[in-house]
This record gives structure tokens, sequence and C-alpha cells, in this order.
């Protein structure tokens, strides 16, 4: 059975942006609000953190509960992991995911500045500085069979679109524009000539864009 590379629930503005400018350890998407921006994931019945009974049904809690559906491994930028930038300075600060983080799955931070694997509950995080088809053969063997998501952020997915290498994009649109940062996409119509497109409102206000291969 093959193993797809899955984007899963990116999340971009209306303008196409993934984040905002000037990303720190306090603010991760930079001037983007992530309590606005990924709303229609957390009102949903099967957010993994909610802590009260109720949320969302539909279409946004489907896409929720399916996030983690077959997915054997991550591909992440080391953006999306931390907001350090060239050499480590010290190899104690270990991501801001927590102890716990929600992975659950082997997963490799795309760097040029290469660390020891480690790992934090049943979450272990490669290092690795290769071209994305050989990290993408690294990231199907250790999962064993199931799929890949490739995580983010926009870069990234971006790198592995180019490379040709996505099988199948979920980005849900928010409605609000940023105005600049880290973009996806000036517009979804660029992917068309590789990808069939179905795009589908929600009541939450995202519009869920659905892309698979051509």
């Amino acid at each position: 059975m093959e193993q797809l590379l899955k984007v899963q629930n990116f999340t971009v503005s209306s303008d196409g942006y993934g984040a905002g400018e000037g990303q720190s350890l306090e603010r991760p998407f930079g001037h983007a609000d992530p309590g606005e921006m990924f709303t229609w994931a957390g009102a949903t019945a099967s957010w993994p953190n909610r802590t009260d009974p109720g949320g969302t049904r539909g279409l946004d809690d489907y896409f929720t509960r399916d996030f983690a559906h077959n997915i054997g491994a991550e591909i992440m930028g080391r953006g999306k992991f931390g907001p350090q930038h060239g050499p480590w300075e010290n190899h104690d600060w270990q991501g801001w995911w927590g102890d716990e983080p929600p992975f659950h799955t082997p997963v490799f931070v795309l760097t040029h500045h290469l660390r020891p694997s480690f790992t934090l509950s049943d979450t272990t995080f490669h290092f690795v500085d290769d071209e994305p088809a050989v990290v993408l053969e690294k990231a199907r063997a250790a999962a064993q069979g199931k799929d890949v998501r490739l995580g983010g952020g926009a870069t990234t997915i971006r790198l592995f679109l180019d490379a040709g290498l996505v099988d199948t994009l979920h980005v849900a649109v928010w409605p609000h524009k940023l105005g600049s940062g880290v973009r996806l996409w000036e517009s979804p119509d660029e992917l068309r000539d590789r990808y069939h497109l179905e795009v589908v409102p929600s009541p939450s206000g995202v519009t869920h864009h659905l892309f698979w291969r051509k």
C-alpha cells in the first residue's frame, strides 16, 4: 500500500500566510494570533486539548478527528520546532512542545545545524540536513507502512511541493488578512496545474481547500 505524504489542517490567512512576522519564544506565529487563527479546530468536539464537554461537530470536527489517523511520522521545518536560528546555543532546550509533544511518532526536523536525536514521551525528534526526497525516504522508513505528515511551516511545505513530493493537501483558509509573514501561496490556483482542488466552506468561517495529485 502506498505511503502518502500529506499536509493536514494547515491554516493560512486569506492572503496566504501561514504565520506572521516576528516569531519569538512567546509568539510562535509572530503577529498572527493563533487563538483566532485556529479557532475552527479548537472549537470542535474532537480538539485533543478540550477540557470541557461539548464542542462543534461537522466538517471542522471531522478534520480535527482525522488528524492522527494512519500517520506514522512527521516532517517539520526548524521554525515549527522552535524560534532559534543558526547554531544551537544549548541542547537543554527541547522545543516548545512540552514534555508530551502532540505528535506521538518520529519527527524529522529540517535544519542546517544538526544535533543529537532525543525522545520526549512517545515522540522522538531527529534533526536532518538533506534534500526533501532523502528526508521523505527516512520518514517513510520510520513510519513503518503508515503515511507521513508534512507539518509545516509554509516554507517547508513549499519546499516539498516544489520537489513534487506532496500527495494530498488540506489547507484551511482563515478569513482574515495578515499582510506579511511566511507565505504558502498568493492564490491556491497556483497548484491547479498539478492538483485537483475542491473548496468547501464551513459554518465556522474557514474555507477548506482539499488538493489531491492529478
